[in-house]
């Protein structure tokens, strides 16, 4: 097996990335992973055509054992005591790195995988701003002057990367000539570079583990970390990770999934926006009972996301791991007080929810939204850095809670289906320019949100299914209506940014909400057109 990076957009100092001790370790682990990762994703595809079926998932009758066990997932490192707030972003551009690290959060989500495009020159920045950052030497000065450094007044957010998730390639790393897996890439370059120096440090390599659908997923991963840290000398158990719960298979094998990962597990994630993503993905072709209402009707208080988040709960604590809340996507515009009165308002209320019901922290996508996070937090946790220690033992959670869709409150929209198509078109647009997150009408939307949007769309078309106006979807509708809204975005945006990343992204959007198969990412299609 050979290792080979292409020659794709030249990105300074990527010579300090690309070392040749660096690719080999990548290459070392796709040599010994690559394999059990492919049959990984067949095996989903297996999984997903039988549910579609049945219109049933249920917790698995083999691992009775390990959800009835008395087990416990290791003790978490100091740094990982306190997440009551977790600041979210991409870790390229460095400045936007520095204003994370900087912001006061407990921690912050450096993500290479959902708020990022994998360019070449983002993936490559990412892991140098990471590296500097586990240095102390990460600074940028603007071109006008303005010089953003560490803070050295307050502690710095403990950082934890979020790799890309298993089904992104990445082309410009060659593994026998075919494109490397994205998950082996990131993390490969980021541990490799970085772990020993995060140890001296006094912290440690800590991940988030984006998409995965089932405990075989994890094992994959806890294999990797047991080889990875034997490879570079550090000792087993140093790597934690937190797990997205934001795929609805994955919601089922909740314990298995720390089980597991339980000398490397630190937590579970409510990772909302996914999660309705998956639950409109898996049961796209289950019939009505598996319509959603309009996306912006979905609220957390939706009886089947309740039961989500109570079962994650549960859950965690039981088995002594941190319950992480979810993004809330309202953010605040300086310019607009009211429209940041509105949003701090909102997030307030959301994270009250998340405190009450027993979760140890949670997400803000910006800096204005750390200390309202934190206060909310404070007035339930007081000194306590977590609460663990709350039990949920009352908390009882069925399959046909986590599926009971059809109490979901809200309407199927004309409004509805147009936003959905403008926030898709939108995103993907400002995806192919480079940036994996965009305010879009004063919400922070990442991939996750363009992928409910989309599979709305395809879903509702198959389903033929009628909107307030009394309309159906179909076709010939999504067609009109796309056509508007992309021309409502030319004038938005004017003719040469139009041309450039909105017209293919609006040509995107069309085939795969029209095509009659169902695309699984829309990341894939798109990363084709990005280098």
């Amino acid at each position: 097996m050979s290792i080979e990076v292409t020659n794709g957009t030249p990105v300074d100092r990527a010579d300090e990335i690309l070392t040749p001790e660096a690719l080999e370790f990548v290459h070392q682990l796709h040599q010994r992973f690559a394999d059990t990762r492919n049959d990984r994703l067949s095996a989903r595809a297996a999984q997903r055509e039988q549910v579609a079926k049945t219109g049933k998932l249920v917790f698995l009758p083999e691992t009775q054992s390990v959800r009835d066990g008395d087990w416990k997932v290791a003790p978490a490192p100091a740094p990982l005591q306190d997440r009551r707030v977790e600041m979210t972003g991409p870790a390229s551009p460095a400045k936007m790195a520095i204003n994370a690290l900087n912001s006061g959060a407990k921690v912050w989500l450096a993500d290479l995988e959902d708020a990022s495009t994998p360019t070449w020159h983002n993936v490559i920045d990412s892991i140098l701003n990471l590296r500097d950052a586990a240095r102390g030497t990460l600074a940028f000065t603007s071109p006008k002057g303005k010089e953003y450094k560490l803070r050295t007044d307050a502690p710095l957010a403990v950082v934890v990367t979020r790799p890309r998730g298993w089904h992104l390639p990445e082309k410009n790393v060659l593994i026998d000539g075919k494109p490397g897996i994205g998950a082996l890439v990131d993390f490969g370059l980021h541990f490799f570079h970085t772990a020993k120096q995060l140890v001296e440090n006094g912290s440690g390599p800590y991940y988030y583990l984006p998409k995965m659908e089932n405990h075989l997923e994890a094992r994959l991963w806890n294999e990797i970390f047991v080889f990875a840290q034997d490879y570079v000398g550090i000792p087993q158990g140093t790597i934690r990770a937190t797990v997205l719960i934001e795929t609805i298979p994955a919601a089922f094998e909740m314990d298995e999934i720390l089980y597991e990962l339980r000398d490397h597990a630190s937590g579970l994630n409510a990772g909302r926006w996914d999660y309705l993503f998956s639950i409109i993905k898996y049961f796209r072709d289950a019939g009505e009972n598996f319509i959603l209402p309009d996306r912006a009707s979905v609220a957390m208080t939706a009886p089947f996301m309740r039961a989500y988040t109570e079962l994650l709960v549960k859950t965690c604590h039981h088995r002594e791991a941190f319950a992480m809340g979810g993004m809330a996507a309202v953010i605040p515009n300086r310019r607009e007080p009211e429209v940041t009165a509105q949003a701090f308002e909102k997030v307030r209320a959301d994270k009250t929810r998340e405190a009450n019901d027993g979760f140890d922290g949670s997400w803000v996508a910006h800096p204005d939204l750390v200390p309202i996070c934190q206060e909310v937090f404070d007035a339930v946790l007081g000194d306590k850095p977590n609460q663990v220690d709350r039990q949920r033992d009352g908390v009882e959670v069925t399959a046909e809670q986590l599926l009971d869709v059809t109490t979901a409150p809200g309407k199927v929209t004309e409004e509805g289906l147009r936003s959905n198509l403008y926030v898709a078109v939108s995103y993907v647009a400002v995806w192919l320019s480079g940036n994996g997150a965009v305010a879009i009408h004063n919400l922070m939307e990442d991939a996750a949100t363009a992928e409910i949007s989309r599979s709305q769309v395809w879903q509702q078309i198959r389903n033929k299914v009628e909107l307030d106006t009394g309309k159906t979807v179909t076709p010939e509708l999504v067609t009109e209506i796309l056509g508007e809204e992309t021309e409502k975005l030319r004038g938005e945006v004017g003719d040469e940014a139009f041309a450039k990343y909105y017209e293919p992204a609006s040509r995107l959007i069309a085939n795969i909400c029209l095509s009659e198969d169902y695309t699984d990412f829309l990341t894939l299609p798109a990363y084709e057109l990005v280098s």
